[in-house]
């Protein structure tokens, strides 16, 4: 069964859009009718994605930011203003991996890596696109979480914390905007085939196969599970759904 969802005249804006779940989601935007703003840090990544955007016969501009930055997430998104007059939808989807530490022995630099990426620049972005969106009378962000983000894991601390920070941050946010049509959401993947998680690996099939053994599954989640998921919450169909977190890993924190 399929879903075909309609965005017609609507605008998505994607961080992390260069690869994986975000290239992915861009991609089903494009199919569904929405033009896209594929935001990332790499130009070339950014291009690929809007190519890939152009011949699933949609409209998408590639913009350069580092979401850590809010000047640049500032500029992100009066560049994608300025190219589709308008935005509709928000998926901030940008992060980084753990680098596996126990707690205490976790770099500062890298704690304050993990926070400015994936949390502070998750709030950077619904800062500055909160008040574009709620021009429109409504629309819709989701924010990327983890399985990290509802369970702990070893030797994560610091990306745990920032993935439960977005799940509060979400929620909060959630409440401020239902009352005005805007609804927030959470996406928790598990482990999904991307080159994120060939680094996390190591890229060796000995390492794909411990990770692959913490699915029930008994496989790893692909991008457009995780892109259908998140089209579905910024569609009429999740209309009554605000504030939530919605697990999407094979059963792998049940």
């Amino acid at each position: 069964m399929s879903v075909n969802f309609d965005f017609t005249g609507k605008v998505a804006f994607i961080t992390g859009g260069g690869s994986g779940i975000g290239r992915s989601t861009a991609v089903e935007f494009a199919k569904a009718k929405a033009s896209v703003a594929v935001v990332g840090r790499t130009d070339s990544a950014n291009q690929e994605t809007v190519e890939l955007v152009q011949a699933a016969g949609g409209r998408a501009i590639a913009i350069n930011c580092d979401v850590s930055d809010e000047e640049q997430v500032k500029n992100a998104v009066n560049q994608a203003i300025n190219a589709f007059g308008r935005l509709d939808f928000a998926f901030n989807n940008a992060g980084i991996e753990p680098q596996g530490a126990p707690a205490a022995e976790v770099a500062t630099d890298e704690w304050n890596r993990q926070i400015s990426i994936n949390l502070t620049g998750v709030f950077f972005c619904m800062k500055h696109q909160i008040p574009e969106i709620l021009k429109q009378s409504g629309g819709a962000i989701v924010n990327t979480s983890s399985g990290a983000g509802v369970k702990g894991f070893p030797g994560a601390a610091a990306y745990c914390a920032s993935k439960f920070g977005v799940i509060g941050l979400s929620k909060a946010a959630a409440l401020d905007y239902a009352a005005q049509g805007l609804r927030v959401n959470v996406i928790c993947p598990g482990i999904i085939e991307t080159p994120m998680m060939d680094r996390f690996s190591g890229g060796t099939e000995e390492g794909r196969a411990a990770v692959i053994a913490q699915e029930p599954v008994g496989r790893m989640g692909r991008p457009e599970e995780i892109a259908g998921t998140v089209l579905w919450l910024c569609s009429d169909l999740a209309a009554f759904t605000i504030g939530t977190a919605v697990v999407v890993d094979g059963g792998q924190t049940v």
